[in-house]
């Protein structure tokens, strides 16, 4: 019987769509593209994409821990990079659906528990293809830095990259109107590659 290393790292994903990489035909969207990158380089992944759609950071907060340490044991590297936020900014009946200070204190409780467990990544939402809601969505992205610089988690803020990239959302536009397909996803996960906290877990 083979005994795996105990080497390998072990990374869990959590977010929404995005995560989950809705959209692309390919079903790998960024999350899937940065590991299959590090096992070009050597580096022997297990992957557990977590994300799902629709799912805001009150409903994230209620699952996070109980799927993440099951899939994580402590005899393994394991490793969580969080990113969400896009649903809490989603109107329904004249409201967005989290109110901005639930998101950042549901960010603060995930977070401040996640670090005592496992070294943890977060990455900011991306943009739609909405004016308004986009506004709402880049300043939840600037106050999640906040949070993960009192916490000292490494963020990544890609909204402010994204909502100039002419191929995320054209194609969120040509899709369905929220999600890119296989090459914005590609465009989302060469940001994610090349980020300093990301390398580094790779060392």
């Amino acid at each position: 019987m083979n005994i795996k290393p105990l080497s390998e790292v072990r990374i869990c994903f959590l977010g929404e769509s995005f995560v989950n990489g809705t959209g692309d035909p390919e079903c790998l969207g960024w999350t899937g593209r940065i590991c299959v990158n590090a096992h070009k380089k050597g580096h022997e992944i297990t992957y557990y994409n977590l994300g799902v759609r629709r799912e805001t950071s009150t409903e994230l907060k209620n699952r996070w821990h109980r799927e993440v340490t099951y899939r994580l044991p402590k005899e393994y590297d394991g490793r969580v990079v969080f990113s969400f936020g896009v649903n809490d900014t989603t109107l329904e009946n004249g409201k967005t659906r989290v109110a901005i200070a639930d998101s950042l204190k549901n960010t603060h409780d995930i977070l401040s528990v996640a670090k005592q467990l496992y070294p943890v990544l977060m990455i900011s939402p991306p943009p739609s293809t909405e004016t308004e809601q986009n506004q709402r969505i880049g300043n939840l992205a600037q106050e999640f830095a906040l949070v993960c610089q009192q916490l000292d988690v490494p963020y990544l803020n890609v909204f402010p990259i994204l909502i100039k990239s002419n191929t995320w959302i054209e194609e969120a536009k040509n899709y369905d109107g929220a999600h890119p397909q296989a090459t914005g996803y590609a465009e989302l996960a060469e940001i994610v590659d090349n980020w300093d906290a990301w390398l580094n877990w790779f060392k």
